[in-house]
């Protein structure tokens, strides 16, 4: 008796330059079937996150992914729920949050990156992939243990109308602090502002130049840059630190198109002179402490100090249309494809 079809979305080639809705490729295969120790998720949403563009470029393995393969499915972090089991750990009707790729049907064995998580309610289930999820994982454990802010701390942060820079600012207010966001038109300057309560924001794309902006707008420079793009945004921030400040590595959005090589710095010499630190992290170094962190972001949500930004969009058919709107800085907050 046939199982039925699973949908994928294939990576149909390298991109060259800025993403492309064809190069992808919609396709299926026949649906997986589970060995001993494994388990099939039916997944339900898929987490859009900019940094998996890097891999889709040949030679990017690092130590953290190796680079994705062609003609096979897209990695991906997805929730979703177990439908069938032959794995102690993950029994039918768990609700898992793991790394694994754009389709229908994912068979795991959990061993990569992949949480039970418990669901009752009181949140919508696309969350766990957004504001209680990677996307709050990064915001929080990013901002408090690398960025370490102290009330009445300058907080700059880059690409801050994204899924990540567009929490990272609220949590920022909520620990006291004043709060400059970087964006890409000044309709998204006045979302930040008059939505998110950012204190000023900056268009990078403002004909007067960063420079100048970044000096109008921090006179005295900032104490934690939370920085999702890198290049030459991030070599500009670093002429405007205070003595001591703290830079978060977060993403490199600048340098995701190129295949070739990765931006410079020009302006190191100002973390010495300022005895400032940078310093990178992944999300998934902090498995162990998720509690806190969905304990935490949680009670602001509930309690409204925390806006949840999502742009949902909704058919396995549109996930390249949807990766590729974030990516050009066309959608705001966090983006999802639910299926």
């Amino acid at each position: 008796m046939s199982r039925g079809e699973n949908r994928q979305i294939l990576l149909q080639r390298r991109p060259e330059g800025a993403l492309r809705e064809d190069d992808f490729a919609l396709a299926a295969s026949p649906m997986p079937e589970i060995r001993t120790g494994q388990f099939l998720l039916r997944n339900a949403c898929f987490s859009l996150d900019a940094g998996f563009r890097k891999w889709m470029n040949a030679g990017a393995d690092d130590n953290y992914l190796s680079a994705m393969a062609l003609g096979a499915p897209v990695q991906s972090i997805v929730l979703g729920h177990v439908t069938e089991s032959r794995h102690a750990d993950f029994p039918v009707g768990s609700l898992v949050l793991a790394r694994a790729s754009w389709e229908e049907y994912s068979a795991l064995d959990g061993s990569d990156f992949a949480q039970k998580l418990e669901h009752d309610g009181s949140f919508p289930l696309h969350e766990f992939v957004a504001a209680l999820g990677p996307t709050g994982m990064t915001a929080y454990f990013g901002l408090l243990d690398v960025g370490r802010p102290r009330a009445g701390d300058t907080v700059l942060v880059s690409a801050a109308g994204g899924a990540v820079g567009s929490v990272v600012g609220q949590i920022a207010k909520i620990l006291g602090c004043r709060t400059v966001g970087i964006t890409s038109s000044p309709e998204k300057c006045r979302w930040l502002t008059d939505e998110l309560g950012y204190d000023a924001a900056i268009n990078h794309r403002d004909p007067a130049g960063l420079a100048t902006a970044m000096r109008e707008t921090m006179p005295e420079g900032f104490d934690v840059y939370f920085d999702n793009v890198g290049g030459a945004m991030l070599d500009e921030a670093a002429q405007h630190m205070k003595l001591g400040a703290r830079v978060v590595l977060c993403g490199a959005i600048a340098d995701y198109d190129r295949n070739d090589r990765e931006s410079g710095m020009f302006h190191m010499w100002q973390f010495i002179v300022k005895r400032a630190t940078a310093a990178g992290f992944m999300f998934s170094d902090y498995v162990e402490r998720y509690p806190e962190a969905v304990r935490d972001l949680s009670q602001w949500l509930r309690d409204g100090r925390l806006k949840s930004v999502v742009d949902v969009r909704r058919g396995i058919a549109q996930t390249p249309k949807a990766f590729c709107d974030m990516l050009s800085g066309a959608t705001r907050g966090k983006c999802i494809v639910e299926l």
